[in-house]
């Protein structure tokens, strides 16, 4: 059963860890949710408040920081609030529309319609898409770095 139960873990850290670079796979959540599943396997004794406390405070700066730096990146070149918008509704949706590259061209396509929207010149909305790209690879950097110190900090604290 132990065996099971690791398998279980691990999964859910890859596939938190996937979800860092492809946004509609549960990133750190599936991570969070791993050491519920080490919890009701092995036991939550190894488990303290500090514990809870680190994880879901990264897990807070995760949400936060996944769609602020991407804001970021729209608003650093330029951007509009409706491109912000539309960026993120691009990476959510980029990857079912243009599967190979939608989650490149999918914030892009959307900050960019964004600035076309409110009438800014061409230019300057193609500028802004890039700003959006830029965002989003801050965020996944971010994100990825961020999950592997939730994962780090279980493995110290568990074994």
């Amino acid at each position: 059963m132990d065996v099971v139960g690791w398998i279980v873990v691990i999964v859910l850290f890859i596939v938190g860890m996937a979800g860092a670079v492809y946004p509609v796979l549960p990133g750190a959540l599936a991570i969070y949710f791993a050491f519920f599943v080490y919890g009701w396997f092995f036991s939550f004794a190894s488990y303290n408040k500090l514990f809870w406390i680190i994880q879901t405070l990264i897990v807070v700066a995760l949400f936060i920081a996944d769609y602020a730096v991407n804001a970021w990146g729209v608003k650093r070149f330029g951007g509009s609030r409706l491109s912000a918008i539309l960026s993120t509704v691009g990476i959510i949706i980029g990857p079912f529309v243009i599967p190979a590259f939608g989650l490149i061209l999918g914030p892009f396509i959307g900050a960019v319609l964004g600035e076309l929207i409110g009438k800014a010149p061409l230019d300057r909305a193609i500028k802004v898409g890039f700003g959006s790209v830029l965002g989003l690879f801050t965020s996944t950097v971010m994100k990825v770095i961020l999950q592997l110190a939730m994962i780090i900090v279980f493995l110290i604290w568990v074994l």
